[in-house]
């Protein structure tokens, strides 16, 4: 299987999650505004450990999590990709995104939902591929509805009540 390393968007270049990453990664784990709707604000430590098990996660399926960076003036955006992970006990694979509140509202999740969404799907031939969002992140809800997922059913996640939405090819 080919790594996808890089690839841009309209307005975003993304390259593979690094450990050279780890102090932007640290500052947008330690931002309580950004972190509420995914599971609290991280500890450097977890934040350390966090970007190993992608390193693991890259290595082992050949495809993870990008950090994503503006075109102009090349400021970190946030993370997104696709990762395996278990859904009541059945392997899927799952979208996850996070960016830095200065870029929200701007419709980049969107952007980069779509480029990978063509990676999961045309690349990687997927057949299908999940999101989970807090009950109460409404903004995560519309980009999932605008990248075509459909809502499934409400299912605890990592602890925590989350919506769960799918895509089929």
């Amino acid at each position: 299987m080919q790594l996808i390393d890089t690839f841009t968007t309209h307005r975003l270049f993304a390259e593979c999650l690094q450990s050279k990453h780890l102090n932007e990664l640290y500052r947008m784990h330690q931002n309580k505004q950004v972190m509420a709707t995914l599971g609290g604000v991280r500890s450097d430590e977890e934040t350390r450990l966090f970007i190993l098990n992608n390193l693991n996660h890259w290595q082992r399926y050949g495809f993870g999590l990008w950090v994503f960076r503006d075109k102009v003036n090349n400021q970190f955006v946030g993370r997104a990709g696709l990762r395996n992970t278990d859904v009541e006990g059945n392997e899927q694979v799952e979208l996850a995104y996070a960016l830095t509140a200065k870029f929200w509202g701007r419709g980049l999740a969107t952007e980069m939902g779509e480029e990978i969404l063509k990676i999961g799907f045309e690349l990687l031939n997927l057949p299908e591929i999940v999101c989970f969002i807090l009950t109460n992140n409404k903004a995560s809800q519309r980009v999932m509805e605008k990248l075509g997922f459909k809502y499934e059913r409400d299912i605890i996640h990592a602890n925590l009540p989350h919506l769960l939405y799918r895509l089929i090819v």
